[in-house]
């Protein structure tokens, strides 16, 4: 174990991690509502429909492991599929149409009235994650963007729209794991009966 001094630049990365994360106390009405909203979901029978490019589709992955899975309690699995984890499809997809339209075929060909899809995008431009959530708004999901900086054109098509307030990509991901996690356990309390 080394007894050299932290390097500033750590201290640098801590100190805007917690100043992201104060600025995210802004968010937390959404998160609930997201999570709410998510519970009326399950009530209904319905699903969530998840995707990301890259880091956001590992927090779309590790969303649909919390509530397949569990989050803290024993209860039944609930309805999550994340669009990223089927590479026949989304290489179909990307080489027969593009890559822009990997998400956005698969939310015309399964998404209902009554589910949620969430997109995740820490610039809230990636064009795969955009059109998605258009096809979603079309076919009547509900539509969830977690995003960073501005929103961008996602914003546009997102019921609820959880934006970190961060051009970082490491903020923005570390805060989307943390909202994630708060409308898991608010989903998971009432699978549980809580």
């Amino acid at each position: 174990m080394s007894d050299a001094p932290v390097p500033d630049w750590m201290n640098e990365q801590l100190g805007d991690h917690v100043a992201t994360a104060r600025a995210v106390a802004e968010l937390l009405p959404t998160v609930r509502e997201v999570g709410e909203t998510l519970v009326r979901v399950y009530e209904s029978d319905r699903v969530l429909y998840t995707f990301g490019n890259g880091g956001s589709a590992a927090d779309a992955q590790h969303l649909t492991g919390e509530l397949i899975g569990r989050y803290k309690r024993e209860r039944r699995p609930l309805a999550a599929v994340t669009l990223t984890t089927d590479p026949t499809v989304m290489t179909c997809i990307a080489n027969d149409y593009s890559y822009d339209d990997a998400f956005s075929r698969q939310v015309t060909a399964l998404a209902r009235p009554g589910d949620m899809v969430a997109g995740f995008t820490t610039s809230g431009r990636s064009p795969s994650v955009v059109a998605a959530l258009e096809a979603a708004k079309q076919r009547g999901a509900t539509t969830v963007l977690f995003g960073g900086g501005d929103g961008g054109p996602a914003k546009d098509f997102a019921d609820h729209a959880l934006i970190v307030p961060s051009t970082a990509t490491p903020r923005i991901q570390e805060m989307h794991t943390f909202m994630l996690h708060v409308i898991s356990e608010i989903v998971d309390a009432w699978a549980a009966g809580e």
